[in-house]
């Protein structure tokens, strides 16, 4: 639908209060599925250690709250 004009916004959450998604919140996202990414590599090459499971939990939970409290 190139060029058309009927108003769509295209997925843009803009004026919206739920489902968007701001700076800080969106860099804890970020960091929180990148050590995902890290603490799931290290256990498939080295074993899993459960401090570092721990630790992608609680970082979890707090990416969480903080995007609860930001809506």
């Amino acid at each position: 639908m190139t060029g058309s004009s009927h108003g769509s916004t295209h997925g843009s959450t803009q004026g919206s209060p739920h489902g968007s998604v701001h700076g800080p919140t969106k860099a804890m996202g970020a960091l929180t599925v990148g050590t995902l990414v890290a603490v799931t590599a290290y256990t498939v090459a080295l074993g899993g250690d459960g401090r570092l499971w721990f630790g992608w939990v609680v970082l979890g939970l707090l990416t969480l709250a903080m995007a609860v409290t930001q809506s």
